[in-house]
């Protein structure tokens, strides 16, 4: 069981969030909980002013709100912010933003109820998943909509995926054997103030991108045989005098995936001197993305230990703090220094293609086409390489660098770190096609190489692509060659036998 209360890390969150993991409360959290609970009651009795339990929101935080409308206060603010647009979160999304959103309240300084919590991590343990519209956040004062959207069935409002069916969320939740609550004062304002949704889906994209670098890496090297490059760019004693981890990790990957390769023999006395930067500079290329990712990663795994409601309780001091810590940027920054991280890596993958299939350079037959002419090979392979890369370009300018004030300018700086997750979970995927078609090309260009035999790992991975393709011998329809290629690498089979042959890659 994952517990929330207590600090989690990326594979309990993955556990969740993938795998069906059950959640639940780490001791002494239900006493946190009661403890903060029992000051938002002393602050109603009391009658002093706090932002969002006896007032309204945003502009509105100068109206009072009498004790007696707290409850109506509460559910009418997840109401009226329930206004996302566009394409659902996935699933996997889904289950790590509630998990996220209850770790958050479980930390104990958001007034919350342990039963709001508890049937947070119900919904997650018996598969009562909120439909929550993707698009809507300007990532400041949280991820407002789509946080409303999430909290909504707990009111039995909204709608909610149960076993395969979108149904209401009241309905949703009587089917689990679940009953939804009302509201206390505080409780719809610290549902919402926060980046769950933002870190939620920047985790995981940043989890698959974990693997995606090492699949850059098997492309590179098999690309590296094809093209007859040199080994020398990767060897120890460069990074040594530029200690980059990832790229003395990328270094390493190479010569292993490459060692024992009759192909590196058979030219070791040729007269090129250099390769191009796409493979010469590879390791420097792709350990710059992976050491990006890395501090990407970082950022995320603090935000989703993190309090991000507003305002902020501290029972034990006696005190409110009406502060910022929904403000997005941390996680904006990070998740557009990640974007732009993975587009280096399709950028780069593009370029060691088009050398593939350019005869001027290779030496191998135009587009890898056994009768150039009358077939055109892999020459649209490229082309598709090359729309996908540009349009991350696009997909990379930096979301966080926009804001757009908010209302009636009170929230005069918002993080759109939102649009920087989204955006990042596109370049991934787009990423993850340009490799694809990279590895294609690189398995055809090395046929011509037989009986050479690659490294035990290209060799590896040469052997699992055959099984699945045959050889290019005339023109035929390619997009299914390609949905094999991209279906062995993403789904860890082919990492997996590679990995058998020359043990784990970094």
């Amino acid at each position: 069981m994952v517990l929330v209360g207590v600090p989690l890390n990326l594979e309990s969150i993955l556990a969740v969030a993938r795998d069906g993991r059950t959640v639940g409360l780490a001791q002494g959290v239900r006493e946190r909980l009661e403890r903060c609970r029992a000051y938002v009651e002393r602050l109603l009795r009391e009658g002093r002013r706090v932002y969002g339990v006896t007032t309204g929101f945003g502009r509105l935080a100068q109206v009072r709100i009498p004790p007696s409308e707290a409850r109506s206060l509460q559910r009418n603010l997840l109401l009226s912010h329930a206004m996302g647009v566009g394409e659902n979160l996935p699933q996997d999304v889904v289950r790590a933003t509630l998990l996220l959103r209850a770790q958050s309240l479980a930390l104990g300084h958001s007034g919350v109820r342990p039963e709001v919590v508890e049937l947070l991590l119900e919904m997650l343990n018996r598969g009562v998943h909120p439909v929550v519209p993707a698009q809507g956040s300007v990532g400041a004062s949280g991820d407002l909509a789509p946080l409303a959207h999430l909290a909504l069935p707990l009111l039995g409002e909204g709608f909610a995926e149960y076993a395969g069916e979108v149904l209401p969320g009241g309905e949703a939740l009587r089917r689990a054997g679940l009953s939804p609550i009302g509201l206390e004062a505080k409780e719809g304002l610290a549902l919402i103030n926060g980046t769950q949704a933002m870190t939620a889906l920047g985790l995981l994209t940043l989890a698959d991108a974990l693997s995606a670098v090492k699949v850059a890496d098997v492309a590179l090297a098999m690309s590296l045989e094809a093209i007859k490059g040199s080994l020398r760019p990767f060897f120890p004693q460069v990074f040594r005098l530029r200690p980059h981890p990832g790229a003395a990790r990328v270094g390493g990957n190479v010569l292993k995936l490459c060692q024992g390769s009759e192909i590196m023999r058979s030219h070791e006395n040729c007269p090129k001197v250099q390769d191009p930067y796409s493979f010469r500079a590879a390791p420097q290329v792709h350990g710059a993305s992976r050491d990006a990712l890395g501090h990407a990663l970082e950022v995320l795994l603090r935000e989703a230990n993190a309090v991000t409601d507003n305002p902020l309780l501290f029972p034990e001091e006696d005190l409110v703090l009406s502060a910022g810590n929904f403000h997005g940027q941390p996680v904006a920054l990070a998740m557009d220094y990640a974007k732009i991280a993975l587009s280096e890596l399709a950028s780069i993958s593009e370029r060691r293609t088009e050398k593939m299939l350019d005869p001027a350079f290779s030496g191998l037959p135009a587009f890898l086409a056994a009768q150039g002419g009358l077939h055109s090979g892999l020459m649209i392979s490229q082309y598709t390489a090359a729309s996908l890369v540009s349009e991350n370009k696009v997909l990379a300018h930096p979301a966080s660098v926009d804001s757009i004030p908010t209302s009636a300018n009170q929230e005069d700086h918002v993080s759109m770190g939102t649009t920087a997750a989204r955006h990042a979970r596109m370049v991934l995927e787009n990423l993850r096609h340009v490799l694809a078609i990279e590895v294609r090309v690189a398995l055809e260009a090395l046929e011509y190489h037989r009986p050479l035999r690659a490294g035990r790992g290209v060799e590896a991975a040469r052997q699992a692509l055959r099984e699945a393709i045959p050889p290019l011998t005339e023109d035929r329809f390619l997009a299914p060659d390609h949905a094999r290629v991209h279906a062995l690498l993403f789904s860890g089979d082919l990492l997996a036998r590679v990995e058998a042959a020359v043990g784990p890659l970094a």
